[in-house]
Protein backbone atom coordinates (compact mmCIF):
# COMPACT_ATOMS: atom_id res chain seq x y z
CA UNK A 1 0.00 0.00 0.00
CA UNK A 2 1.66 3.55 -0.88
CA UNK A 3 -0.49 6.69 -1.74
CA UNK A 4 -4.16 7.50 -1.62
CA UNK A 5 -6.16 6.23 -4.34
CA UNK A 6 -9.01 8.40 -2.93
CA UNK A 7 -9.74 10.94 -0.80
CA UNK A 8 -12.09 12.52 0.65
CA UNK A 9 -12.19 15.87 2.76
CA UNK A 10 -14.26 17.77 4.76
CA UNK A 11 -17.27 16.10 3.08
CA UNK A 12 -20.71 17.75 4.31
CA UNK A 13 -24.23 16.96 3.30
CA UNK A 14 -27.34 19.68 4.21
CA UNK A 15 -30.66 19.09 2.99
CA UNK A 16 -32.42 22.61 4.19
CA UNK A 17 -31.45 23.17 7.45
CA UNK A 18 -30.82 19.24 8.35
CA UNK A 19 -27.11 18.17 8.00
CA UNK A 20 -26.90 14.49 7.64
CA UNK A 21 -22.78 14.81 7.23
CA UNK A 22 -20.25 17.08 8.53
CA UNK A 23 -16.57 17.45 7.72
CA UNK A 24 -15.89 13.83 7.44
CA UNK A 25 -12.85 12.96 5.49
CA UNK A 26 -12.23 9.51 4.32
CA UNK A 27 -9.15 7.91 2.22
CA UNK A 28 -8.40 5.01 0.96
CA UNK A 29 -4.63 3.79 -0.35
CA UNK A 30 -3.90 1.59 -3.48
CA UNK A 31 -4.74 -2.19 -2.94
CA UNK A 32 -6.52 -2.29 0.12
CA UNK A 33 -9.80 -3.25 1.23
CA UNK A 34 -11.15 -0.13 4.26
CA UNK A 35 -14.22 -0.62 5.70
CA UNK A 36 -17.31 1.93 5.59
CA UNK A 37 -19.17 1.03 9.43
CA UNK A 38 -21.48 2.37 11.19
CA UNK A 39 -25.15 1.92 12.75
CA UNK A 40 -27.57 3.16 10.65
CA UNK A 41 -28.04 6.57 10.01
CA UNK A 42 -24.40 7.23 10.16
CA UNK A 43 -23.78 8.80 7.09
CA UNK A 44 -22.17 5.61 5.46
CA UNK A 45 -24.88 6.15 2.33
CA UNK A 46 -24.66 9.66 2.20
CA UNK A 47 -20.81 9.35 1.78
CA UNK A 48 -21.18 6.91 -1.00
CA UNK A 49 -23.85 8.72 -2.90
CA UNK A 50 -21.40 11.54 -2.77
CA UNK A 51 -18.82 9.17 -4.39
CA UNK A 52 -21.15 8.39 -6.63
CA UNK A 53 -22.56 10.87 -7.65
CA UNK A 54 -26.03 10.26 -6.87
CA UNK A 55 -25.83 13.54 -4.65
CA UNK A 56 -24.05 16.59 -4.77
CA UNK A 57 -21.85 17.24 -1.39
CA UNK A 58 -22.89 20.78 -0.03
CA UNK A 59 -18.89 21.29 0.72
CA UNK A 60 -15.96 19.06 0.32
CA UNK A 61 -13.33 18.40 -1.75
CA UNK A 62 -12.67 15.07 -3.30
CA UNK A 63 -9.39 13.34 -4.83
CA UNK A 64 -8.19 10.56 -6.47
CA UNK A 65 -4.91 9.61 -7.29
CA UNK A 66 -4.00 13.43 -5.88
CA UNK A 67 -6.12 15.14 -8.37
CA UNK A 68 -8.94 17.26 -7.12
CA UNK A 69 -11.81 15.47 -9.13
CA UNK A 70 -15.60 17.23 -9.33
CA UNK A 71 -18.07 14.25 -9.15
CA UNK A 72 -21.58 15.63 -10.28
CA UNK A 73 -23.30 12.57 -11.44
CA UNK A 74 -22.87 8.59 -11.92
CA UNK A 75 -21.80 9.03 -15.20
CA UNK A 76 -18.95 11.44 -13.84
CA UNK A 77 -18.18 9.07 -11.43
CA UNK A 78 -17.58 5.96 -13.75
CA UNK A 79 -15.46 8.10 -15.65
CA UNK A 80 -12.65 8.73 -12.54
CA UNK A 81 -13.18 4.78 -12.03
CA UNK A 82 -15.35 4.64 -9.06
CA UNK A 83 -17.65 1.89 -9.16
CA UNK A 84 -20.85 0.63 -7.11
CA UNK A 85 -21.67 -2.90 -6.10
CA UNK A 86 -25.61 -2.29 -4.88
CA UNK A 87 -27.45 -4.20 -2.22
CA UNK A 88 -30.03 -4.56 -4.35
CA UNK A 89 -28.30 -5.99 -7.89
CA UNK A 90 -28.65 -4.01 -10.83
CA UNK A 91 -29.35 -6.31 -13.79
CA UNK A 92 -32.47 -7.13 -16.26
CA UNK A 93 -32.92 -10.53 -15.40
CA UNK A 94 -34.36 -11.80 -18.56
CA UNK A 95 -30.95 -10.07 -20.76
CA UNK A 96 -27.86 -12.70 -20.96
CA UNK A 97 -25.14 -11.89 -18.62
CA UNK A 98 -22.89 -10.22 -21.32
CA UNK A 99 -26.01 -8.13 -22.23
CA UNK A 100 -26.31 -7.17 -18.39
CA UNK A 101 -22.36 -6.32 -18.99
CA UNK A 102 -22.26 -3.95 -21.51
CA UNK A 103 -26.17 -1.79 -20.67
CA UNK A 104 -25.09 1.60 -21.38
CA UNK A 105 -22.06 1.03 -23.15
CA UNK A 106 -22.57 -1.34 -26.45
CA UNK A 107 -19.84 -1.54 -28.84
CA UNK A 108 -20.82 -0.66 -32.16
CA UNK A 109 -19.70 -2.12 -35.76
CA UNK A 110 -20.65 -0.34 -39.35
CA UNK A 111 -20.32 3.31 -38.24
CA UNK A 112 -22.38 2.98 -34.86
CA UNK A 113 -25.37 1.61 -36.40
CA UNK A 114 -25.27 -1.95 -34.54
CA UNK A 115 -24.62 -3.47 -31.82
CA UNK A 116 -21.43 -5.70 -32.15
CA UNK A 117 -22.34 -9.04 -29.75
CA UNK A 118 -19.58 -11.18 -30.85
CA UNK A 119 -17.11 -8.47 -29.43
CA UNK A 120 -18.92 -8.19 -26.55
CA UNK A 121 -19.42 -11.97 -25.83
CA UNK A 122 -15.44 -11.77 -26.45
CA UNK A 123 -14.76 -9.18 -23.94
CA UNK A 124 -16.95 -10.48 -21.43
CA UNK A 125 -15.83 -13.78 -21.58
CA UNK A 126 -12.01 -12.38 -21.31
CA UNK A 127 -12.87 -10.90 -17.93
CA UNK A 128 -15.42 -13.36 -16.66
CA UNK A 129 -13.02 -16.04 -17.28
CA UNK A 130 -10.15 -14.60 -14.76
CA UNK A 131 -13.45 -14.25 -12.15
CA UNK A 132 -15.05 -17.06 -12.66
CA UNK A 133 -14.64 -18.93 -15.59
CA UNK A 134 -18.08 -20.95 -14.66
CA UNK A 135 -20.00 -18.24 -15.40
CA UNK A 136 -21.73 -18.65 -19.44
CA UNK A 137 -21.65 -15.00 -20.74
CA UNK A 138 -24.66 -16.25 -23.02
CA UNK A 139 -27.30 -17.53 -20.22
CA UNK A 140 -30.01 -15.23 -19.17
CA UNK A 141 -28.62 -13.69 -15.95
CA UNK A 142 -31.79 -14.67 -13.88
CA UNK A 143 -30.43 -18.19 -14.02
CA UNK A 144 -27.47 -17.45 -12.38
CA UNK A 145 -26.70 -17.90 -8.27
CA UNK A 146 -27.02 -14.47 -6.39
CA UNK A 147 -23.40 -14.76 -6.05
CA UNK A 148 -22.31 -15.48 -9.77
CA UNK A 149 -24.67 -11.95 -10.27
CA UNK A 150 -22.62 -10.30 -7.88
CA UNK A 151 -19.78 -11.39 -10.39
CA UNK A 152 -21.20 -10.23 -13.36
CA UNK A 153 -21.46 -6.60 -11.48
CA UNK A 154 -17.83 -6.82 -10.70
CA UNK A 155 -16.74 -7.79 -14.12
CA UNK A 156 -19.29 -4.96 -14.89
CA UNK A 157 -17.22 -2.32 -13.18
CA UNK A 158 -13.64 -3.68 -14.16
CA UNK A 159 -14.93 -3.04 -18.27
CA UNK A 160 -14.99 0.49 -17.00
CA UNK A 161 -11.55 -0.13 -15.83
CA UNK A 162 -12.58 1.18 -12.60
CA UNK A 163 -10.06 1.67 -9.91
CA UNK A 164 -12.34 1.97 -6.59
CA UNK A 165 -15.27 -0.20 -6.12
CA UNK A 166 -17.64 0.22 -3.43
CA UNK A 167 -19.55 -2.81 -2.23
CA UNK A 168 -22.79 -1.93 -0.41
CA UNK A 169 -24.15 -5.16 2.08
CA UNK A 170 -21.79 -7.30 -0.47
CA UNK A 171 -23.27 -10.41 1.49
CA UNK A 172 -27.03 -9.67 2.59
CA UNK A 173 -27.84 -12.85 0.02
CA UNK A 174 -25.09 -15.28 0.33
CA UNK A 175 -24.10 -18.46 2.11
CA UNK A 176 -21.06 -18.59 3.90
CA UNK A 177 -19.41 -20.77 1.04
CA UNK A 178 -20.44 -17.72 -1.29
CA UNK A 179 -18.64 -15.08 0.82
CA UNK A 180 -15.01 -16.95 1.01
CA UNK A 181 -15.40 -17.14 -2.77
CA UNK A 182 -16.18 -13.41 -2.85
CA UNK A 183 -13.35 -13.13 0.01
CA UNK A 184 -10.95 -14.66 -2.50
CA UNK A 185 -12.39 -12.41 -5.32
CA UNK A 186 -11.57 -9.11 -3.09
CA UNK A 187 -8.09 -10.48 -2.29
CA UNK A 188 -7.30 -10.84 -6.26
CA UNK A 189 -8.89 -7.63 -6.94
CA UNK A 190 -6.54 -5.60 -4.16
CA UNK A 191 -3.55 -7.60 -5.86
CA UNK A 192 -4.30 -6.25 -8.80
CA UNK A 193 -3.92 -2.20 -7.20
CA UNK A 194 -7.84 -2.36 -7.30
CA UNK A 195 -9.21 -0.15 -3.78
CA UNK A 196 -12.37 -1.17 -2.75
CA UNK A 197 -14.71 0.01 -0.16
CA UNK A 198 -16.20 -2.71 2.01
CA UNK A 199 -19.76 -1.99 3.78
CA UNK A 200 -21.30 -4.60 5.97
CA UNK A 201 -22.62 -5.21 9.65
CA UNK A 202 -21.13 -8.53 9.67
CA UNK A 203 -18.10 -8.15 12.13
CA UNK A 204 -16.72 -11.42 11.41
CA UNK A 205 -16.63 -10.26 7.36
CA UNK A 206 -14.87 -7.23 8.25
CA UNK A 207 -12.25 -8.96 10.12
CA UNK A 208 -12.18 -11.68 7.30
CA UNK A 209 -11.36 -9.18 4.38
CA UNK A 210 -10.74 -5.93 5.61
CA UNK A 211 -7.08 -4.07 5.88
CA UNK A 212 -8.22 -0.76 7.67
CA UNK A 213 -11.82 0.56 8.71
CA UNK A 214 -13.80 3.95 8.80
CA UNK A 215 -16.20 4.63 11.49
CA UNK A 216 -18.99 7.12 11.03
CA UNK A 217 -21.18 8.10 14.03
CA UNK A 218 -24.52 10.79 13.76
CA UNK A 219 -22.58 12.21 10.37
CA UNK A 220 -19.02 12.39 12.08
CA UNK A 221 -15.96 10.77 11.14
CA UNK A 222 -15.14 8.87 14.78
CA UNK A 223 -11.77 7.02 14.05
CA UNK A 224 -9.96 5.34 11.24
CA UNK A 225 -8.39 2.24 12.89
CA UNK A 226 -6.10 -0.56 11.33
CA UNK A 227 -8.20 -4.06 11.57
CA UNK A 228 -5.37 -5.93 13.11
CA UNK A 229 -5.27 -3.63 15.88
CA UNK A 230 -8.83 -3.58 16.69
CA UNK A 231 -11.35 -6.26 17.81
CA UNK A 232 -15.25 -6.50 17.86
CA UNK A 233 -15.68 -5.06 21.41
CA UNK A 234 -13.78 -2.21 20.91
CA UNK A 235 -15.15 -1.20 16.99
CA UNK A 236 -18.34 -1.94 18.36
CA UNK A 237 -17.99 0.68 21.11
CA UNK A 238 -16.87 3.32 18.92
CA UNK A 239 -20.22 3.30 16.30
CA UNK A 240 -22.67 3.13 18.67
CA UNK A 241 -20.99 5.22 21.77
CA UNK A 242 -20.91 2.93 24.25
CA UNK A 243 -20.04 -0.74 25.03
CA UNK A 244 -22.77 -2.96 23.72
CA UNK A 245 -23.47 -5.76 26.21
CA UNK A 246 -22.88 -9.43 24.84
CA UNK A 247 -25.82 -11.29 26.72
CA UNK A 248 -25.50 -14.88 26.73
CA UNK A 249 -29.01 -16.90 25.97
CA UNK A 250 -31.40 -17.54 28.89
CA UNK A 251 -33.98 -20.46 27.94
CA UNK A 252 -38.00 -19.42 29.34
CA UNK A 253 -39.16 -22.70 27.48
CA UNK A 254 -41.97 -24.34 29.10
CA UNK A 255 -43.33 -28.11 28.68
CA UNK A 256 -46.96 -26.59 27.48
CA UNK A 257 -47.20 -26.81 24.04
CA UNK A 258 -48.32 -24.26 21.65
CA UNK A 259 -47.72 -24.86 18.36
CA UNK A 260 -47.63 -28.10 16.06
CA UNK A 261 -46.84 -28.71 12.75
CA UNK A 262 -48.36 -31.68 11.28
CA UNK A 263 -47.16 -33.51 7.90
CA UNK A 264 -47.21 -29.92 6.52
CA UNK A 265 -45.94 -30.01 2.71
CA UNK A 266 -46.21 -27.71 -0.51
CA UNK A 267 -45.36 -29.53 -3.88
CA UNK A 268 -41.40 -29.74 -3.83
CA UNK A 269 -40.65 -26.84 -1.47
CA UNK A 270 -41.78 -27.86 1.79
CA UNK A 271 -41.92 -31.98 2.42
CA UNK A 272 -43.81 -33.51 5.38
CA UNK A 273 -42.29 -30.82 7.80
CA UNK A 274 -42.96 -32.28 12.07
CA UNK A 275 -42.38 -30.20 14.60
CA UNK A 276 -43.61 -28.27 18.24
CA UNK A 277 -43.14 -25.28 19.40
CA UNK A 278 -43.14 -24.52 22.85
CA UNK A 279 -44.85 -21.59 25.34
CA UNK A 280 -41.80 -19.18 26.26
CA UNK A 281 -39.23 -20.88 23.41
CA UNK A 282 -37.65 -19.68 20.61
CA UNK A 283 -37.00 -22.27 17.95
CA UNK A 284 -34.03 -21.55 15.36
CA UNK A 285 -34.57 -22.50 11.93
CA UNK A 286 -31.58 -22.81 9.98
CA UNK A 287 -30.35 -23.70 6.09
CA UNK A 288 -29.00 -22.79 3.45
CA UNK A 289 -30.89 -20.58 1.26
CA UNK A 290 -33.22 -22.39 -0.67
CA UNK A 291 -33.98 -24.66 2.08
CA UNK A 292 -37.90 -23.88 2.09
CA UNK A 293 -37.59 -22.12 5.84
CA UNK A 294 -39.46 -18.40 4.02
CA UNK A 295 -42.03 -21.27 2.58
CA UNK A 296 -42.47 -22.88 5.77
CA UNK A 297 -43.13 -19.50 7.09
CA UNK A 298 -45.70 -18.42 4.72
CA UNK A 299 -47.86 -21.85 5.17
CA UNK A 300 -47.37 -21.37 8.89
CA UNK A 301 -48.55 -17.44 8.23
CA UNK A 302 -51.65 -18.65 5.79
CA UNK A 303 -50.58 -16.75 2.70
CA UNK A 304 -49.76 -20.09 0.97
CA UNK A 305 -51.71 -23.14 0.88
CA UNK A 306 -50.40 -26.29 1.58
CA UNK A 307 -51.13 -29.81 -0.48
CA UNK A 308 -51.17 -31.55 2.61
CA UNK A 309 -50.98 -31.70 6.66
CA UNK A 310 -52.28 -29.59 9.65
CA UNK A 311 -51.14 -26.75 11.93
CA UNK A 312 -52.50 -26.70 15.63
CA UNK A 313 -52.46 -23.62 18.04
CA UNK A 314 -52.88 -24.66 21.72
CA UNK A 315 -54.20 -28.18 20.16
CA UNK A 316 -56.78 -26.04 17.83
CA UNK A 317 -56.74 -26.57 13.91
CA UNK A 318 -55.48 -23.66 12.03
CA UNK A 319 -57.95 -22.92 9.41
CA UNK A 320 -54.95 -22.64 6.52
CA UNK A 321 -54.56 -20.50 3.89
CA UNK A 322 -56.05 -17.55 5.60
CA UNK A 323 -53.75 -15.19 6.28
CA UNK A 324 -56.98 -13.19 8.48
CA UNK A 325 -57.82 -16.40 10.39
CA UNK A 326 -53.39 -16.89 11.16
CA UNK A 327 -53.37 -13.35 12.61
CA UNK A 328 -56.64 -14.11 14.49
CA UNK A 329 -54.92 -17.55 16.03
CA UNK A 330 -52.71 -14.82 17.18
CA UNK A 331 -49.70 -15.79 14.51
CA UNK A 332 -47.48 -12.75 12.81
CA UNK A 333 -44.78 -12.79 10.18
CA UNK A 334 -41.99 -10.35 10.49
CA UNK A 335 -40.86 -10.98 6.71
CA UNK A 336 -37.07 -11.13 5.45
CA UNK A 337 -38.20 -8.50 2.61
CA UNK A 338 -39.21 -6.04 4.69
CA UNK A 339 -39.37 -3.31 1.82
CA UNK A 340 -41.61 -5.21 -0.53
CA UNK A 341 -44.04 -7.04 2.03
CA UNK A 342 -43.60 -5.75 5.70
CA UNK A 343 -44.26 -2.13 5.19
CA UNK A 344 -46.22 0.69 3.81
CA UNK A 345 -43.63 2.52 2.77
CA UNK A 346 -45.55 6.15 2.12
CA UNK A 347 -48.05 5.68 5.25
CA UNK A 348 -47.00 6.81 9.13
CA UNK A 349 -45.86 4.78 11.62
CA UNK A 350 -49.59 4.48 13.46
CA UNK A 351 -51.24 3.03 10.08
CA UNK A 352 -48.46 0.37 9.55
CA UNK A 353 -49.67 -0.24 13.10
CA UNK A 354 -52.82 -0.48 12.96
CA UNK A 355 -52.83 -2.79 9.76
CA UNK A 356 -53.50 -6.31 11.50
CA UNK A 357 -55.67 -4.71 14.23
CA UNK A 358 -57.55 -2.33 12.52
CA UNK A 359 -61.09 -3.78 14.73
CA UNK A 360 -58.65 -3.18 17.84
CA UNK A 361 -58.31 0.53 16.86
CA UNK A 362 -61.64 1.48 15.23
CA UNK A 363 -65.36 2.10 16.31
CA UNK A 364 -68.15 2.29 14.22
CA UNK A 365 -66.03 2.30 10.98
CA UNK A 366 -63.78 5.12 12.27
CA UNK A 367 -60.54 5.04 13.25
CA UNK A 368 -59.66 5.80 16.80
CA UNK A 369 -56.57 7.92 15.81
CA UNK A 370 -55.80 8.76 19.27
CA UNK A 371 -56.28 5.62 20.99
CA UNK A 372 -54.24 4.45 17.93
CA UNK A 373 -51.63 7.18 18.63
CA UNK A 374 -51.24 6.61 22.24
CA UNK A 375 -50.56 2.66 22.04
CA UNK A 376 -48.12 3.03 19.00
CA UNK A 377 -46.60 5.68 21.01
CA UNK A 378 -46.05 3.79 23.89
CA UNK A 379 -44.58 0.60 21.77
CA UNK A 380 -41.94 2.58 19.82
CA UNK A 381 -40.59 4.16 23.07
CA UNK A 382 -40.27 1.12 24.61
CA UNK A 383 -38.75 -0.36 20.85
CA UNK A 384 -36.50 3.02 20.78
CA UNK A 385 -37.80 3.94 17.55
CA UNK A 386 -35.49 6.55 16.24
CA UNK A 387 -36.71 9.48 15.99
CA UNK A 388 -40.44 8.53 17.83
CA UNK A 389 -42.29 10.56 15.11
CA UNK A 390 -45.42 8.81 14.43
CA UNK A 391 -46.66 10.83 11.90
CA UNK A 392 -43.56 10.16 9.76
CA UNK A 393 -43.86 7.98 6.46
CA UNK A 394 -41.82 4.44 7.32
CA UNK A 395 -39.80 4.28 4.29
CA UNK A 396 -37.75 7.31 5.40
CA UNK A 397 -36.61 5.47 8.19
CA UNK A 398 -33.80 3.44 8.55
CA UNK A 399 -34.29 -0.62 8.21
CA UNK A 400 -33.51 -0.78 11.72
CA UNK A 401 -35.97 1.20 12.57
CA UNK A 402 -38.69 -0.08 10.30
CA UNK A 403 -38.11 -3.97 11.97
CA UNK A 404 -39.19 -2.02 14.92
CA UNK A 405 -42.00 -0.39 13.41
CA UNK A 406 -43.10 -3.89 12.16
CA UNK A 407 -42.25 -6.10 15.33
CA UNK A 408 -44.65 -3.15 16.97
CA UNK A 409 -47.29 -4.27 14.97
CA UNK A 410 -47.65 -7.45 15.87
CA UNK A 411 -47.22 -6.53 19.50
CA UNK A 412 -50.22 -4.22 19.09
CA UNK A 413 -52.02 -7.09 17.70
CA UNK A 414 -51.23 -9.52 21.15
CA UNK A 415 -49.53 -11.98 18.81
CA UNK A 416 -48.53 -15.18 20.79
CA UNK A 417 -46.49 -16.84 17.75
CA UNK A 418 -43.83 -14.44 16.19
CA UNK A 419 -41.90 -15.65 13.22
CA UNK A 420 -38.87 -13.56 12.15
CA UNK A 421 -37.80 -14.68 8.90
CA UNK A 422 -34.18 -12.97 8.72
CA UNK A 423 -34.84 -10.25 11.17
CA UNK A 424 -31.33 -8.64 11.33
CA UNK A 425 -30.76 -8.28 7.54
CA UNK A 426 -29.36 -5.24 6.61
CA UNK A 427 -29.45 -3.83 10.30
CA UNK A 428 -26.41 -2.50 12.01
CA UNK A 429 -25.22 -4.39 15.37
CA UNK A 430 -26.82 -1.39 17.97
CA UNK A 431 -30.10 -2.27 16.54
CA UNK A 432 -29.16 -6.34 16.41
CA UNK A 433 -28.32 -6.18 20.05
CA UNK A 434 -32.09 -4.98 20.67
CA UNK A 435 -33.58 -7.33 18.46
CA UNK A 436 -31.73 -10.33 20.23
CA UNK A 437 -33.08 -9.48 23.80
CA UNK A 438 -36.55 -8.49 22.26
CA UNK A 439 -36.88 -11.66 21.08
CA UNK A 440 -35.76 -13.41 24.67
CA UNK A 441 -38.65 -10.97 26.32
CA UNK A 442 -41.51 -12.53 24.02
CA UNK A 443 -39.99 -15.42 25.00
CA UNK A 444 -39.85 -14.54 28.62
CA UNK A 445 -43.13 -13.18 28.77
CA UNK A 446 -44.98 -16.63 26.94
CA UNK A 447 -45.18 -16.46 23.61
CA UNK A 448 -43.91 -18.82 20.48
CA UNK A 449 -40.73 -17.21 18.31
CA UNK A 450 -39.64 -18.88 15.64
CA UNK A 451 -36.29 -17.34 14.02
CA UNK A 452 -35.18 -18.08 10.55
CA UNK A 453 -31.30 -16.68 9.99
CA UNK A 454 -28.91 -17.44 7.23
CA UNK A 455 -25.96 -16.22 9.81
CA UNK A 456 -24.99 -19.30 12.20
CA UNK A 457 -23.68 -16.85 14.56
CA UNK A 458 -27.34 -15.39 15.38
CA UNK A 459 -29.38 -19.27 15.61
CA UNK A 460 -26.56 -20.18 18.05
CA UNK A 461 -27.29 -16.88 20.26
CA UNK A 462 -30.84 -16.86 20.44
CA UNK A 463 -32.43 -20.87 20.33
CA UNK A 464 -33.27 -23.17 22.68
CA UNK A 465 -33.57 -25.77 19.78
CA UNK A 466 -32.04 -25.40 16.55
CA UNK A 467 -34.35 -27.30 13.24
CA UNK A 468 -31.50 -27.55 10.02
CA UNK A 469 -33.71 -27.79 6.82
CA UNK A 470 -32.32 -29.13 3.22
CA UNK A 471 -34.42 -29.28 0.15
CA UNK A 472 -37.71 -28.75 2.42
CA UNK A 473 -37.30 -30.95 4.61
CA UNK A 474 -36.27 -31.04 8.46
CA UNK A 475 -32.68 -32.97 8.47
CA UNK A 476 -32.03 -32.30 11.93
CA UNK A 477 -33.40 -31.18 15.37
CA UNK A 478 -30.46 -29.65 17.40
CA UNK A 479 -30.52 -29.28 21.70
CA UNK A 480 -28.00 -28.17 23.77
CA UNK A 481 -24.29 -27.81 23.29
CA UNK A 482 -24.94 -29.30 20.19
CA UNK A 483 -26.47 -26.03 18.64
CA UNK A 484 -22.67 -25.03 17.14
CA UNK A 485 -21.72 -24.16 13.62
CA UNK A 486 -20.09 -27.61 12.95
CA UNK A 487 -23.32 -29.33 12.78
CA UNK A 488 -25.63 -26.75 11.42
CA UNK A 489 -23.24 -26.64 8.35
CA UNK A 490 -22.93 -30.37 8.38
CA UNK A 491 -26.88 -31.08 8.26
CA UNK A 492 -27.09 -28.05 5.79
CA UNK A 493 -25.57 -29.44 3.10
CA UNK A 494 -25.05 -33.36 4.15
CA UNK A 495 -27.72 -36.11 3.40
CA UNK A 496 -27.95 -37.56 7.28
CA UNK A 497 -31.52 -36.89 9.33
CA UNK A 498 -31.08 -37.17 13.23
CA UNK A 499 -33.08 -35.77 16.20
Amino acid sequence: MCSDRLSMRGMTKKYGQVTVLENVSFNVVAGETHALIGENGAGKSTLLNLLSGVREATAGEIYIDEQKVVIHSPRSAKENGIAMIHQELQNIPELSVFQNMFLGRSVRKHFGLFVDKAKERAMALDILKDLDPSIDPNVPIKELKVAQQQIVEIARALLDNAKIIAMDEPTSSLTPSEFERLAALIKQLTAQGVSIIYVSHKMDEIFKVCDRATILRDGHFIDCVNIADENEESIVTKMVGRKVEKLSHQSYATDEKMLEVKNLSRESAVKNINFFANKGEVVGIAGLVGAGRTELFRLIAGLDKPTSGEILINGQPLKLNSVKESIKMGIGLVPEDRKKEGILKDRSVSINIAMPSMDRFSQAGFLRKDYLNAISHQLMMDLNLKPLDLDKTVGTFSGGNQQKVIIGRWLAAGTKIYLFDEPTRGIDIGTKSEIYNLIENLAKAGNVVLVVSSEMPEIIRVSDRVLVMKEGEIKAELHGSDINEDNIGRYSIGNNKTH
